[in-house]
């Protein structure tokens, strides 16, 4: 399985598992449930989701480091400061809230499954490689970092 690791584009990862949580609440209606006022809840979500991660990106970019998740050994520093202060993976964790914010909209328990799969998969085929390539990198201060600031919330 360590093949798989720093290989699918974690956008790919979103989408099939978002497809998959379609393909679920179609599947399996009796699972519907009624959530009062799906759509305002889901774009709450959504604004919010979008929010974190573009203020994640600019973070990066404030510190001129990399935020293409295929090589995380291009990174030039720790950025622990805005939101990587509260998360180590804002980015990936804004793909989660727009998954949740897509199980609301589909109203449907089962579709809500994909959200742990999401985060099982790319803890261990994303996060756990980038986190022992920076370690490696940075040693000590991403070592510190990785002790104060949890990895998803």
């Amino acid at each position: 399985m360590q093949r798989l690791e720093l290989k699918v584009p974690p956008v790919v990862v979103f989408l099939v598992i978002g497809a998959a949580m379609w393909l679920v609440a179609k599947q399996v209606p009796q699972a519907t449930v009624h959530i009062p006022r799906p759509l305002p809840v889901a774009i709450a979500f959504s604004l919010a989701a979008a929010w974190l991660g573009v203020k994640a990106i600019l973070d990066f970019r404030r510190h001129g480091t990399t935020v293409h998740p295929h090589y995380p050994e291009k990174a030039s520093t720790v950025v622990a400061d805005g939101v990587y202060r509260y998360t180590r993976n804002p980015m990936y964790l804004a793909l989660v809230v727009v998954l949740l914010a897509w199980a609301v909209r589909l109203g449907n328990l089962a579709s809500f499954a994909g959200l742990p799969l999401f985060v099982a998969y790319m803890t261990r085929f994303q996060v756990k490689p980038e986190e022992r390539i920076l370690l490696s990198k940075f040693g000590a201060p991403y070592r510190e970092y990785m002790g104060t600031v949890r990895r998803w919330i």
